[in-house]
């Protein structure tokens, strides 16, 4: 990927005033998202670089260390993706990670060659003498490896830090470089002492400050868009969401009422979502806020559509005519707000020729047409959701908005498998209405990451009152995550599993079956489509 286009994507306020930055570049892996979480974790701030930065590039954003990436191919492949030779001479710290350390290996004048035993998932790592990388970690380290590749020959002035069964060279390092290289997943949560690595490296090694937190965040965004606003307008995108919650009292906060925001009912909504939008942000936030009822607009736009892609690309499209349509009734608007956060750029990456997979694609991510002769505000954009939330709380936001369940831009669009009509959008608001009311009165609300339900394109056969029934299959989702990247899903109790299926069959018209959906992220994805 070009730098340019990284540089496309960095926030439009830059967040990271009076921070130290560490540089990630992004090899393509799923996991490099939680490298980032990971580091930010440990209140030190970091973004996405394109793999092939040059040094200049990340002098210019003053950055204090480098992080190499995993990814999925093999440095032996041609055209294999390649960083930039000259960061090794810049001097600053570098930990390569998984295909970042075989990349070391190779470009510093090692042997890499493919292992006689790939290694996918968990290992014991012995460490081997003292080091600043491993200090105070255990003499044996459970990790977790998935690797096609080793290092045969380490590069000059290399030494060996750690092996496991199968992998005699598994951690490296340079001490009087500072450049160090694991064979495993330090970021993932099957290394349990991960997390203790990536603090040597980033505290102890790179003598990295840690100074990056939300309240921090919150007083530096909010100083950066009046600034960068001035005596303008700003148009901001409000679904009732977290994302666009937090975005929306945010810039309520730097701008008052420059702000106008606009909510569109799609006719994709939860259920009671424009009334609770209106109560919250018209009356408790007094701000100005615009409601458009589209409903029938985008469900023309839909009917007959199956693919999920090219629903998501047309809800995008006729969301953006939206806002041309409202910003011309507003007045002179200068500015376009959105809520995308990390997760949405990276799952959209390739689109945008990145290294990484696409998964799906993203309404609100490159989405604003020239056309509009708007600029587009994210300040959310270098975000996870985990800190979106706590932002939302720094500003004392309630905690039924900061802490309600993610929904997809597309809505119930992507829930519904198949076409859409008004018909399966009212069976499953009802039905998904009935999920979340049990998952509050259960008490599990907080530790459930998302649950919702999916109505399914089959019908079934079925009893109800001694005749015979066809009709359709509701499937509940619930899943546990840290930042949505990976999922597990969550073993509701039993009582709570039939509540649920029992209040959906016997007061949602047309359902006669529920099920559960019981698959982890990855290899499903969170949301059905």
């Amino acid at each position: 990927m070009s730098p340019s286009l990284y540089a496309v994507e960095r926030s439009t306020t830059d967040s990271a005033s009076g921070h130290h930055l560490v540089a990630i570049l992004d090899f393509g892996s799923q996991y490099t998202q939680l490298i980032a979480r990971r580091v930010r974790e440990l209140e030190i701030y970091c973004e996405f670089f394109a793999h092939d930065s040059t040094p200049e590039e990340l002098t210019a954003r003053s950055v204090r260390a480098i992080i190499l990436s995993g990814g999925p191919a093999s440095v032996l492949q041609e055209n294999a993706p390649a960083p930039h030779p000259g960061i090794f001479q810049m001097g600053l710290p570098v930990l390569g990670i998984c295909y970042g350390m075989q990349l070391m290996g190779r470009f510093l004048g090692g042997c890499v060659i493919p292992s006689e035993r790939r290694e996918f998932g968990p290992a014991r790592m012995e460490v081997m003498g003292a080091s600043p990388l491993l200090r105070d970690l255990s003499p044996e380290m459970e990790i977790w490896m998935s690797h096609g590749d080793s290092i045969q020959e380490l590069p000059p002035g290399f030494q060996v830090l750690g092996r496991t069964e199968n992998c005699p060279i598994a951690a490296i390092g340079d001490e009087r470089r500072k450049i160090y290289g694991v064979q495993f997943h330090p970021e993932v949560i099957h290394t349990p002492r991960g997390i203790e690595l990536l603090r040597n490296f980033l505290l102890n090694i790179a003598e990295i400050q840690p100074t990056w937190t939300m309240r921090s965040f919150v007083r530096h965004t909010i100083d950066e868009v009046r600034v960068r606003v001035g005596k303008q307008r700003v148009l901001c995108a409000l679904s009732g969401g977290v994302d666009s919650s937090v975005l929306s009292v945010l810039l309520h906060r730097a701008v008052g009422d420059q702000l106008t925001c606009v909510f569109v009912d799609n006719g994709l909504l939860r259920e009671g979502e424009t009334r609770h939008v209106a109560e919250t942000f018209r009356g408790r936030y007094h701000m100005d806020l615009r409601q458009v009822d589209a409903s029938e607009r985008f469900l023309r736009m839909l009917d007959g559509v199956e693919d999920p892609e090219q629903k998501r690309r047309i809800i995008g499209g006729e969301f953006i005519r939206v806002f041309e349509e409202e910003a011309k009734k507003v007045g002179v608007v200068q500015f376009l707000a959105q809520g995308t956060l990390y997760p949405d750029v990276i799952e959209s990456r390739s689109a945008l020729g990145g290294p990484s997979t696409t998964i799906k694609s993203h309404h609100n991510v490159g989405g604003l047409p020239e056309i509009m002769g708007l600029d587009l505000l994210e300040p959310l954009r270098n975000l996870f959701k985990d800190e979106v939330r706590k932002v939302g709380e720094e500003m004392g936001m309630p905690e039924e908005i900061v802490w309600r369940h993610p929904f997809p831009g597309p809505g119930l669009a992507v829930r519904i498998i198949g076409p859409v009509d008004a018909e399966k959008l009212k069976i499953l608001r009802e039905a998904d209405a009935r999920v979340e009311e049990e998952i509050r009165r259960s008490g599990l609300y907080r530790e459930i990451w998302q649950a919702f339900a999916v109505l399914l394109p089959i019908k079934t056969v079925g009893v109800m009152g001694d005749e015979r029934t066809y009709e359709n299959v509701i499937a509940i989702r619930a899943v546990t995550s840290q930042d949505g990247m990976t999922a597990d899903w969550v073993r509701l109790p039993d009582r709570v599993l039939a509540r649920i299926s029992n209040r959906i069959i016997n007061e949602v018209r047309g359902v006669n079956r529920v099920v559960y959906d019981i698959s982890t992220k990855p290899p499903s994805t969170i949301e059905w489509e």
